[in-house]
């Protein structure tokens, strides 16, 4: 096996790794260890923010045809972003009787449609739709706690978003304002950790920073499609 396709393959094993992530957030949801739930995810959306660029650096669809990489990343993203903070937010009490069922209904029937769907990214590599991103959703809601009807809210708002023609940009791929935006990533992931490591305590600075770079986050796509570019028709 020569060095390209080894490092080819090498990068679906990392890409793999996110089951295991997966595996452990579960056993730690099943023990009501939210914090260590969270970690494991944001480890797991590290990996998922590393793997991309490193696959199409090694082409990995041409050195490593063996192992279907889109399907891979789709299997642990609808795990780590989906089906686990499902799970989290209707277990964890944080949304009570029917608003749980709902919530619970609402995240994984709406996802699956949504990775499923074709044309998930718009012609400059943003989502088309909300991506789906509920463990991105439901940390936010266990650091910051909002009333239960505004998660309510929040959650029909973006499952609604997941299949209408807004934009929402990807950190690393949508190379309009990724100067910022990956920042604002980079900033969220470590808001994101530093929040579960101190257990959500309500006192913690990094509910600041997940409030700003989660509202960037959500609103940026939408706004290039409002603002027009300088340099191209926009491409939504």
């Amino acid at each position: 096996m020569t060095s390209l396709r080894l490092k080819a393959l090498c990068v679906h094993l990392l890409t793999a790794t996110g089951a295991v992530f997966a595996m452990l957030a579960l056993l730690a949801a099943a023990s009501s260890d939210w914090s260590l739930m969270f970690l494991w995810l944001v480890l797991a959306f590290l990996v998922d923010g590393i793997d991309g660029p490193l696959a199409r650096r090694y082409d990995v669809q041409r050195n490593a045809g063996m192992l279907d990489g889109v399907l891979l990343d789709l299997i642990i993203d609808y795990l780590t972003y989906v089906f686990i903070p499902a799970y989290a937010l209707f277990a964890s009490g944080l949304m009570p009787g029917w608003t749980g069922w709902v919530t619970l209904l609402i995240l994984t029937y709406s996802s699956v449609i949504y990775f499923a769907k074709t044309g998930m990214k718009t012609r400059d590599n943003s989502f088309a739709g909300f991506p789906g991103c509920w463990n991105m959703v439901v940390l936010v809601f266990f650091a910051l706690t909002p009333p239960v009807w505004a998660m309510l809210l929040i959650v029909s708002g973006l499952a609604v978003a997941m299949f209408l023609p807004l934009k929402f940009v990807h950190p690393v791929r949508t190379q309009r304002w990724r100067c910022l935006t990956l920042p604002m990533a980079l900033a969220w992931t470590f808001c994101a950790a530093w929040a579960a490591w101190v257990q959500f305590d309500s006192q913690s600075w990094a509910h600041w920073g997940l409030t700003l770079t989660s509202v960037y986050l959500i609103l940026a796509g939408i706004a290039q499609q409002v603002i027009p570019s300088r340099h191209a028709p926009d491409n939504a």
